[in-house]
Formats: structure tokens, C-alpha cells, sequence
């Protein structure tokens, strides 16, 4: 209880509501890219099921944050597996309507288990950090992520329906941060600090634009709509 009064715990605190705020909004905007294309029912389904997959995801990880942070070649997988999943989002926004509902239940569930797993990791690493050891914080951390993951999703839903333009801002978020992550692998950042040490944009104060972010950001949405045009072709031949 001492704890609760000292300034560093409310300073932490402060910093973990933030960063919950930030990342936990990857998860709920992949939740609902996935689940775009299910019938209302099935939408709901695949948001209740995605959010639990990412909080139970979180809880899994936080237990191991600092032992995943010096892990070689994580990022670099992870930032494969987010590209692959941004390309797939766009390229399927078209020809998916003839495959069933059961399957594209679970079709989406898979994606949002896959992208969870990995944007979940930035955000346990970011909140471990913030904890410094913490438990109390840990665990705060954890219980402010869960609403945020669960509305953030059906509100993103809701605003897809309305600009179908955020499918493509989506997509294109996750190329970017798998661009970001593609730069900050402990197998990498050694010889990118030697030899590409200006790969951001500088903005304003302490605010940062990720060039390799950005190029990822761009692939996605190429790649996905060229895929998305040829399956579209291919369905109506």
C-alpha cells in the first residue's frame, strides 16, 4: 500500500496506460480486419474469441517479457508473419464470398491468433519495461488492456462498415510495424546502429517516422491490392 503513494508508481502507471492505449489498438484493428467479411453473428464471435486469444496471450507473455527481449530472430519472424498477414487482409477483401461461414469463422480466429501473438509481444515488452518488476503494475497492465482490445475491436468494426478506406489504413499499419520490428531484432540492431544508423524520419520533439516502417507500409498495400485485383479476375472468368 506504501507503494501506491509514491510518485515513480503513479509515473509508471501513467506510462502503461499510455502504452496500452498505443499498442493495444494493433490488436484491435487486426481483430477487426479479420472479421470484416463474417456475417454479424460470426462478427461477434471472432471478436469475443480474438480478444481472449490476446489477453490470454499477454498474460502468457508477460511471464517471460525479459527473457523474450534478448531472444535472437523473433522480431524478424515476427515481422514476416505481420507483412504476410497484411497482404492476405487486402488480397481476400474480394472472392471471399464463396467460401462458408464455419470456415471463415475460423479462418479469421487463426489470423487473429497468429497477429496476436505477435503484436502482443511489443506491447508485454513495452509494459514490463514500464513495471520495472512490478507485479502490481504487471497486472494493472494486463486488466487495461482487456477493455481496450475488446471495444477498440467492435468500434474499428463498426467504422469499417462506414469507411471502407480504414481496410487499406489497416493493412497498411501492420506492414508498418513489421517494418519497425524488422529494425529492432537483437540479432540485427548491432550492425543497423554500424551501418543504416538513420532509418527514421524525425518529426517533431521525441515523435519518429520508421523508413523501413514506411517502405513495409507501402509493400502491403501494393502487394495486397495486385493479389486482391488477379483473385477477383480469377473468380469472375
Amino acid at each position: 500500500m506504501e507503494l501506491l503513494g509514491t510518485p515513480a508508481f503513479w509515473a509508471a502507471l501513467g506510462n502503461i496506460i499510455l502504452i496500452n492505449i498505443v499498442l493495444s489498438g494493433d490488436n484491435a484493428v487486426v481483430i477487426a480486419l479479420a472479421a470484416k467479411s463474417l456475417p454479424p453473428k460470426q462478427k461477434k464471435m471472432a471478436v469475443i474469441y480474438g480478444s481472449a486469444a490476446a489477453i490470454i496471450l499477454r498474460i502468457v507473455l508477460t511471464i517471460f517479457a525479459l527473457q523474450l527481449l534478448t531472444l535472437p530472430y523473433l522480431k524478424l519472424i515476427g515481422a514476416v508473419l505481420l507483412f504476410y498477414i497484411g497482404v492476405q487482409l487486402l488480397a481476400e477483401d474480394d472472392g471471399e464470398e464463396n467460401i462458408e461461414g464455419h470456415s471463415n469463422l475460423w479462418g479469421a480466429i487463426k489470423t487473429i491468433l497468429i497477429a496476436d501473438l505477435v503484436m502482443s509481444l511489443d506491447n508485454v515488452l513495452g509494459v514490463a519495461a514500464a513495471a520495472n518488476g512490478n507485479v502490481v503494475l504487471l497486472v494493472i497492465g494486463l486488466a487495461i488492456s482487456v477493455p481496450l482490445i475488446v471495444f477498440g475491436s467492435a468500434l474499428v468494426l463498426k467504422l469499417m462498415e462506414k469507411f471502407p478506406i480504414i481496410i487499406t489504413l489497416g493493412a497498411a499499419l501492420l506492414g508498418y510495424l513489421a517494418g519497425e520490428m524488422l529494425f529492432s531484432d537483437a540479432a540485427v540492431t548491432p550492425w543497423i546502429e554500424a551501418n543504416i544508423p538513420h532509418h527514421e524520419i524525425g518529426l517533431f520533439g521525441s515523435t519518429h517516422l520508421s523508413i523501413p516502417g514506411l517502405v513495409l507500409a507501402i509493400g502491403v498495400v501494393i502487394v495486397g491490392n495486385y493479389l486482391g485485383k488477379r483473385h477477383h479476375k480469377a473468380a469472375t472468368a
